[in-house]
């Protein structure tokens, strides 16, 4: 068992705990939880990427009546019902009675997989509540501390259990790695890999058998209503940062190790946080600043590129405005707001406008441009008419959203064709654009 430090409650003690100097069993705890975390985190991408996410979550809570079956006939027989060798077995059999349960429902029925998840996760979950009803009744006393199972209780383990879960925990990153290539090329495209002779069946077999393996592992550590989180989370947290799978899944194993490591200090560091909700949460604050932060798919960079877009949108209508009307104000030239303010910026950096005290007027280059912008405006226009068969009361919104994002091998496909057809039905000329 950890002994806590004097100083728990505090950073210090989390500090103390993060830099191995807690003592020997908290240290092994922590390497402990940090290889589960990992192992899930790697796991889990592959579930991710399979759409079995909600899988995971039904073979955590059809974990607790086989722990409490275990426990109930452990001691009917003169063994340690809390013992882990008795409750782990059990465990495993109930999450995978849950899974098969599963199947069953959907291979007999015609109920969908997630109709199928949803019944097994209540009923399973059901029975394993009125199973510790009945444990309170025996005269082993309480529930045994089988709730530490349900939220996760890291100050609950002993050096044994922590060298189980390490243990466990690195023959499932040893699997993984030993069937990369097959679960790669079945997570992006079954009926590829079927061609291929890759036994799609197998491969998912073993899948979930990792899955029971880190659920059944990780009870102690998180708990079986937050394990689901641990498998998930970290890979949708990776998922932010980058579109290729190798380093998707060293970025989701990276953020289930961390996630894991410093939940289980602070854990080890309070008396009353249970582990689960703790690793959770780091993992939930990895997620949050992945989503926010991360530089392709993050909400920040997507209200930069937005912002972006509409700024050199409203730049190409200011230069079109005043290709066709000439110097003007250049509060009539350009919207106020940011948008205005930075569209003008971006039209003086690049010198296609000149001012003369608050008339403002395209210079050479400005000219060019406008009339490149109007080229691209008329072909979209042309294009959305004649070929997506957009009302032309329509075109314009839809015009300004594209042409800044289409790229330029289409776009230049796009005028070939466009050009084509002007040449036997020319289009008429704005009054004034050339002026």
């Amino acid at each position: 068992m950890i002994s806590r430090p004097d100083n728990s409650g505090t950073w210090a003690a989390i500090i103390e705990a993060a830099t191995f100097r807690a003592g020997h069993n908290t240290t092994l705890v922590l390497i402990g939880a940090t290889l589960l975390g990992i192992a899930a985190g790697l796991v889990g991408v592959f579930v991710m990427l399979r759409r079995r996410s909600l899988i995971s979550d039904a073979v955590g809570h059809a974990t607790l009546p086989g722990i409490a079956t275990a426990f109930i006939i452990g001691n009917a027989i003169g063994m340690d019902g809390r013992s882990m060798a008795v409750l782990l077995p059990g465990a495993a059999i109930g999450a995978a009675t849950g899974l098969l349960a599963i199947q069953w429902i959907v291979r007999a029925t015609r109920l969908t997989e997630d109709a199928a998840i949803g019944a097994v996760l209540s009923v399973w979950f059901g029975v394993g509540v009125v199973l510790l009803s009945v444990i309170q009744t025996m005269q082993v006393g309480n529930q045994g501390g089988l709730k530490t199972f349900i939220f996760g209780q890291t100050a609950a383990m002993s050096t044994t259990d922590a060298r189980l879960m390490g243990a466990v925990a690195f023959a499932s990153i040893a699997v993984v790695a030993l069937l990369f290539r097959r679960l790669r090329v079945v997570a992006f495209d079954e009926a590829y890999a079927r061609s291929l002779g890759v036994r799609v069946g197998l491969i998912d077999a073993a899948l979930m058998a990792l899955v029971v393996t880190v659920c059944v592992v990780g009870l102690q550590a998180v708990g079986l209503l937050l394990i689901v989180a641990l498998l998930i989370i970290p890979a949708a947290a990776a998922r932010f940062w980058t579109d290729r799978l190798l380093p998707l899944a060293a970025l989701s194993a990276a953020a289930g190790g961390a996630s894991a490591f410093v939940g289980s200090a602070i854990s080890a560091s309070f008396t009353r946080v249970p582990a689960g909700p703790a690793i959770v949460l780091v993992a939930g604050a990895i997620f949050v600043l992945g989503m926010l932060l991360a530089p392709s798919r993050g909400l920040v960079a997507g209200l930069i590129r937005q912002h972006s877009v509409r700024t050199r949108i409203q730049a190409d209508h200011a230069m079109l405005h005043l290709a066709t009307v000439g110097p003007m104000p250049i509060e009539a030239a350009l919207p106020p707001g940011l948008s205005g303010l930075l569209a003008r910026g971006m039209l003086q950096r690049r010198g296609l406008v000149r001012r003369d005290e608050r008339m403002v007027a395209l210079t050479d280059a400005g000219l060019a441009a406008a009339r490149l912008a109007d080229r691209r405006r008329r072909l979209w226009r042309l294009y959305l008419i004649r070929h997506a068969d957009i009302a032309a009361s329509h075109v314009d919104l839809t015009a300004d959203a594209v042409e800044h994002v289409v790229d330029p091998a289409i776009l230049a496909r796009l005028e070939a064709e466009i050009a084509a057809e002007d040449a036997l039905d020319p289009p008429t000329q704005w009054p004034g654009r050339d002026t």
